[in-house]
């Protein structure tokens, strides 16, 4: 396969935050310091400042935030680049709210719609159409709200129903998923989204357990199966189980797997697509989308001139994956685990940015 063609590098200061970027936003809202949230959606928003700094070079369009959350990374750019509108999206329906109220300064600019992103191409279409799409932003996983309000069942850390769902109107539940599937079911779902080693004993010990109704039952049923050296390293003993059922209850790496393609093409010309991603699934299904539109699913041996006829779609904007600062890290511990990467839409036709 022929290598992921990255082009001009940028250079790690390249998606620094730099201030004389910023223009003067309206009712004198800045993107980095005193974000407008929903007080019930207070989301510190992860990698701000390179985030926006990958959508300086865009051209003028729409920027699709498809998981807007509390709305901080779409209130930055739109406080950064005047030449860019944002639809915001979120299945969440306290989300939609918070990010309605974080862009409310942008009237004209900004707008906001509950949906998966998985309807991405209905989105645009529907709210758009005659504007070149100039960029697309995924921030995936769930949100710091959605796991600090305990009703919403996502937490080891809150006794509360297991629920786990991002949109509330999903027919399936945590709880449903536990208490029906057949153990070696349970232990395909958690081998593949989380726990491995001890996935059979863990899923030997939940159906032992059954009817299981709170996170609270589930966490200690968890840390009973995994045998108490294992317990002492790795954080909670639950976290990686919690982990595999929200994955499944939300269909999180389908529907991202659907997602990506659609957005990348979607892009203008110039136009990028931005992924962070918390934990391995998610970012190897970021990586191989990237990595195909880069080759056009180039088959050919490495180090040989292409003859299968693949159509390269863009480049990687950088190699690999970035890492959040030290200091952001210091400052929100969620953010320790993500990992940025990024896309750019080339000019089919030679292969170049118009």
């Amino acid at each position: 396969m022929r290598s992921p063609s990255i082009g001009p590098v940028e250079e790690s200061s390249s998606a620094h935050f730099q201030p004389s970027r910023w223009s003067t936003p309206p009712n004198g809202f800045r993107p980095v310091e005193g974000l407008r949230m929903c007080p019930v959606f207070d989301h510190q928003p992860v990698m701000l400042e390179e985030v926006v700094a990958l959508f300086a070079p865009v051209p003028p369009g729409v920027v699709v935030d498809a998981t807007v959350g509390g709305g901080g990374h779409a209130a930055a750019i739109l406080g950064a680049h005047p030449h860019l509108s944002v639809v915001a999206v979120d299945q969440d329906p306290l989300a939609v709210a918070a990010a309605r109220e974080a862009l409310a300064p942008f009237a004209g600019r900004a707008q906001v719609v509950r949906a998966r992103f998985d309807t991405l191409s209905d989105v645009v279409a529907s709210h758009a159409a005659g504007s070149p799409l100039s960029g697309v932003l995924f921030d995936l996983g769930v949100s710091s709200p959605q796991f600090d309000e305990a009703a919403r069942g996502f937490s080891y850390r809150h006794d509360a129903p297991l629920d786990m769902r991002m949109d509330p109107s999903r027919p399936v539940t945590a709880a449903e998923l536990v208490n029906t599937i057949d153990e070696d079911d349970l232990v395909r779902l958690l081998s593949e989204h989380g726990e491995g080693r001890f996935g059979r004993r863990v899923a030997r010990a939940i159906v032992a357990a059954r009817p299981l109704r709170t996170t609270g039952e589930l966490a200690e049923i968890v840390r009973s199966a995994i045998p108490a050296p294992a317990r002492r390293t790795g954080g909670h003993p639950a976290r990686r189980t919690f982990q595999a059922l929200r994955v499944a209850v939300n269909d999180e790496l389908e529907v991202l797997a659907r997602a990506l393609p659609a957005a990348i093409g979607m892009l203008a010309p110039g136009g990028r697509c931005v992924a962070i991603a918390y934990h391995s699934g998610e970012d190897r299904l970021v990586k191989a989308a990237f990595t195909e539109a880069v080759t056009g699913g180039c088959v050919c041996p490495p180090g040989l001139p292409c003859t299968c006829g693949a159509t390269p779609l863009g480049r990687l904007v950088f190699r690999g994956a970035r890492r959040p600062s030290p200091a952001e890290v210091a400052r929100n511990h969620r953010a320790e685990s993500a990992r940025l990467r990024a896309f750019e839409r080339l000019d089919q036709i030679g292969g170049t940015r118009p």
